[in-house]
């Protein structure tokens, strides 16, 4: 047996650059840096082929760029302990190093039993925080300080006198269809990798983001004009603080231009940044509270919407984007074929499913974590309950889809690319097509019922039940007192101008914003 080889196991952080475990391991000897594809992860209800297809290639990106280091990426497929387990038998683990991870449930309890495995064998793991989530946080004063100061620190490199551990050969990335994953076409995804990702960065503060604060809500501008990079960050492809301070160069740039010279730009990366103070306030959430994976916040929500029985019909329409409202299953049949959809639309996706089809969370937020490549379980999570009305501390949205679809796709361009049945209706009659008369119908070669589909429900009629359900929830005293101590431990600190946070509040994981009433 050696002396004890630096295991460095990468998670969802697939970059070398900024990345302390990786630079502090080469501190203590020779490194053997390690990813395992675990394929009990990728048959959860979450995870799909888009995700994996994503994460091969920032992997194959990654092994290569390590390669150029003269430290070969070992890549294993099985279960995390059993592979150490195998490691510590042929050459002694002297240390692992990684990332925190702020997970799902899998992640959480296979990371607990990393840890019994380390305080088991002896082997000292070492843990970094990736971005400003803080383990183990007594409570949210301090915290937005406590970000900055991060997120100013410069970013840690490699020194190019790394040493590698034993020679290895890594297994093959695989497949999805290897992993037994079902298929999951996605034509139109980002393509993963850090190259990618830095050439997306590159592009938004050069070029696409100028009118960001102006188009990230509308679909017809939002695929071009927001930042795109969540995906890039929540595999860690790039890290926040790198975007962070990206951001912050760009906007000292623009401020030493004249108002007429910087256009657009200084609106628009004011806009942009405040958003990204965002990203991590709601990943500390699940940090804090895991709950908000899989149950109400406030529990006085509780048997208001039945977890146990879907409606397989109304979930089935919904999931395919043919509910009979052109906007909605527009916005769904992007997503599905881009694998990115902007925040307004998430948050309408979600308030539709939720309100009006009086779906549970639960089932509706599984089949949307699956149809997101930038996936993040954090801010996935506190945003679908956002959007259903169950944390007891936001103001409950009810997105009219119809209004939305005036608002955000006016002449219907959105809708005719993504809803081919409709091409041929007009503007009168694009946003509700039920209101054509039958001979109207058949004029446009799309007849209610036929070619597209009658509406699923009354989104008005939908609407009076919901929010009368849930304000009759919010009504007692019992409510007010737990809707008050959740306010405490995961409201926002951050002292931002009201005008600011009514219109920017958000994160880069999905565009998020708090949108006016809708």
């Amino acid at each position: 047996m050696l002396n004890g080889i630096n295991v460095v196991w990468f998670k969802r952080d697939l970059r070398h650059e900024d990345h302390v475990p990786l630079v502090e391991a080469t501190r203590s000897g020779a490194v053997t840096p390690l990813y395992v594809v675990e394929p009990e992860y990728w048959r959860l209800p979450d995870t799909s082929g888009r995700q994996w297809d994503f994460t091969a290639e920032c992997l194959h990106d990654l092994q290569n760029s390590l390669n150029e280091l003269g430290l070969p990426l070992i890549v294993r497929t099985g279960d995390i302990v059993s592979i150490l387990s195998d490691l510590h038998a042929r050459f002694g683990v002297k240390s692992l190093f990684s990332h925190e991870e702020t997970g799902n449930a899998w992640t959480f309890n296979r990371d607990e039993r990393v840890a019994n495995w380390s305080k088991t064998n002896r082997v000292t793991w070492f843990q970094y925080p990736q971005f400003g989530v803080v383990r183990r946080l007594k409570d949210r004063d301090g915290w937005a300080s406590k970000w900055d100061t991060f997120m100013g620190l410069s970013p840690i490199m490699l020194s190019a006198e790394a040493e590698s551990g034993p020679d290895l050969k890594s297994d093959p990335i695989p497949t999805g269809v290897e992993l037994g994953m079902a298929s999951d076409l996605c034509p139109d995804r980002q393509t993963g990798g850090r190259m990618e990702g830095l050439r997306v960065l590159s592009s938004f503060l050069q070029t696409r983001g100028q009118a960001y604060h102006k188009e990230m809500s509308s679909p017809n501008s939002a695929f071009d004009s927001c930042s795109r990079l969540s995906p890039y960050v929540a595999y860690g492809a790039l890290s926040m603080r790198e975007v962070v301070q990206a951001t912050r160069t760009s906007i000292g740039e623009v401020r030493q231009k004249s108002r007429s010279e910087s256009g657009t730009w200084r609106a628009a990366l004011s806009a942009f940044s405040a958003r990204l103070h965002w990203h991590c306030h709601f990943i500390q959430k699940l940090e804090d509270d895991p709950r908000f994976e899989y149950s109400n916040v406030h529990r006085g929500f509780d048997n208001m919407r039945d977890e146990k029985e879907t409606d397989a019909e109304r979930l089935k329409a919904w999931t395919t984007g043919h509910t009979g409202y052109p906007f909605v299953d527009a916005c769904m049949r992007a997503l599905n074929q881009t694998g990115w959809l902007n925040f307004r639309m998430r948050a309408m996706l979600m308030s539709f499913a939720s309100y009006q089809l009086w779906l549970h969370w639960r089932e509706t937020g599984l089949c949307l974590a699956r149809k997101f490549t930038d996936y993040e379980p954090g801010i996935h999570w506190n945003q679908v309950q956002m959007q259903s009305g169950t944390t007891g501390i936001n103001t409950v949205r009810i997105y009219n889809p119809v209004k939305q679809s005036h608002d955000q796709d006016p002449d219907g361009q959105f809708i005719r690319q993504w809803v081919p049945e409709l091409k041929r209706v007009n503007e009168e009659f694009i946003h509700e097509p039920w209101t054509m008369t039958p001979m109207e119908q058949k004029m446009v070669g799309c007849v209610i019922g036929e070619e597209y589909p009658e509406r699923i429900i009354d989104h008005m009629e939908a609407a009076r039940f919901a929010r009368t359900t849930i304000y009759d929830r919010k009504k007692s005293r019992e409510f007010r007192k737990e809707a008050k101590q959740i306010n405490q431990k995961h409201g926002s600190r951050k002292k931002i101008g009201k005008k600011a946070l009514g219109k920017y509040a958000g994160a880069v994981v999905s565009e998020i914003s708090r949108p006016e009433n809708s």
